[in-house]
This record gives structure tokens, sequence and C-alpha cells, in this order.
């Protein structure tokens, strides 16, 4: 398969079937990586669960990915909803002849009122609950918006350093650039020029700091714009 269009059909009637059978609390979402502006939802069933919609945008992992991250299936994870639900999701994507990631398919189902139940059976039992497990904490998040997905990587940047991005030393601006980085976040157009002004510095000083983050990493890639 060389593109998310050729299959798009048969694929939509697989999410109808399992929107379906799963009821109302279980989202089925088809993502193309290839779509323009980040706006990968190409098919949706049960969109209320993240109020997502057809043409709404990639998350947090899915930028990872298009920032060069492999892709690797993943089941069961837990995820939250723009609305604090807790989530748990599982992932398969597709790939071109050339072994590049051109899509996936999701499933997102709404644990919070059986999380809750299980809880209570928890401290009823007597046993550890859900948030002492070691995999508990959530590492995708679910936004209507690529830019509020880009605002939420930024809070998430500012919380790490406690103190304004502009009152940063220039080595913790360079790490700051570079979590944005391995994030995905530059995926997302015009994003470097919002970093820059956040952190009082000019284009010319981003691009440079951008550079010295990758070369730390090891990598070495042509300037996002």
């Amino acid at each position: 398969m060389e593109s998310m269009n050729e299959e798009k059909e048969l694929l939509e009637h697989v999410m109808k079937l399992m929107a379906e059978h799963f009821g109302k609390n279980c989202e089925i979402v088809l993502h193309d990586f290839m779509a323009p502006d980040n706006h990968t939802i190409i098919g949706i069933e049960n969109g209320e669960v993240t109020g997502r919609e057809i043409g709404g945008c990639v998350t947090n992992l899915g930028l990872e990915i298009l920032n060069g991250k492999p892709a690797e299936d993943a089941f069961n994870y837990a995820t939250y909803a723009e609305n604090g639900h807790l989530l748990r999701s599982s992932s398969i994507y597709f790939h071109n002849s050339a072994g590049q990631p051109i899509g996936s398919l999701r499933i997102n189902t709404d644990i919070t009122d059986t999380t809750y139940f299980e809880k209570m059976l928890r401290e009823y039992n007597n046993t550890h609950d859900y948030e002492n497990r070691e995999d508990a904490s959530p590492k995708e998040v679910f936004m209507p918006d690529v830019h509020e997905l880009l605002n939420r990587l930024i809070d998430q940047c500012i919380q790490k350093y406690g103190k304004p991005p502009k009152l940063l030393t220039k080595e913790e601006k360079i790490q700051f650039i570079a979590d944005l980085d391995m994030k995905g976040a530059f995926v997302i157009t015009k994003a470097s020029d919002r970093v820059y002004s956040l952190l009082g510095i000019s284009r010319y000083t981003f691009y440079t700091y951008l550079e010295q983050g990758r070369k730390m990493r090891g990598e070495s890639r042509t300037p996002v714009e």
C-alpha cells in the first residue's frame, strides 16, 4: 500500500464494525500521515470520546513519528483526552513499500468510569490502585487542534524548568529547544516562530541552538521552517 486512500473504503467498513460492536465509549480513528498541515484524521467513529473529527490533528506521539521516530504497533497503553478522561489505546501502523509510515488505525476506549469502579474494588480488597502502577502515566494526549497540541508541548517544557522561558540560561534554552524537537514540535508549521519569540531570541539564534542540540544527540537534519 502506497497511500491510505488505496484501502480507505475497506478500513472505514472495519471501523464501523468495531464502533458498533464495542459501543459509544470506543473511538476508532484512521490517520493519513501524508495529509497536509498535520490534519491527519481522515476517518473517525465515536469522535466524541476525544472531541475530534475528520480533519483533526495528529497527536504528540504522531508528531514524533512524523519527525522520524520508528512507528511500532502498540497495544493497551494509557492516554488522556482533552477533557481529562482516561483512555485505553492501541495503535497499528501502515507502511509503504519503502518502509515509511503512511498512516495508522487507532482505538481509544474511555475507561474513566470503569477505572473508578476498579479503584473502589482495589481499595475494598486492600490492593494497589491503578495510579500506583508503573505504566499508569499516560504518554499521549489527544487535542482537537494542532496549535493546542503545540501549546501543550510548550507548557510541558516550561513546567520542567519552573521559570519564564526568557529567563533560561543559554544552555537551558538549547535544551528547551531540543526537548521540543525530540517531541516533533517543529513538524508543526510556524512552531519555530512561536518558540524563538517565547525564548526572547532571534530566528538565527534559534536555528543555531536547534543544530547544537541535534549535534549533541548525534543528529544532523535540514533546519525546519
